[in-house]
């Protein structure tokens, strides 16, 4: 399985013009349907649906 490198070549810019960084799902899941993100000391969920739609839950 080849990894694509995050796409950042045309960053999205929030409302304070500051470039956010843009990472695939693909770099993210590395080839999972669902991984663990760790923020603030909690932990989420972020999962791939059936529709091929992500959902982040608690």
């Amino acid at each position: 399985m080849t990894h694509l490198p995050p796409k950042s070549t045309i960053p999205s810019t929030p409302l304070n013009n500051t470039p956010r960084p843009r990472l695939s799902s693909q770099a993210l899941l590395q080839g999972a349907n669902t991984v663990e993100i760790e923020h603030a000391g909690q932990c989420y969920l972020l999962r791939v649906t059936r529709d091929n739609k992500l959902i982040l839950t608690k």
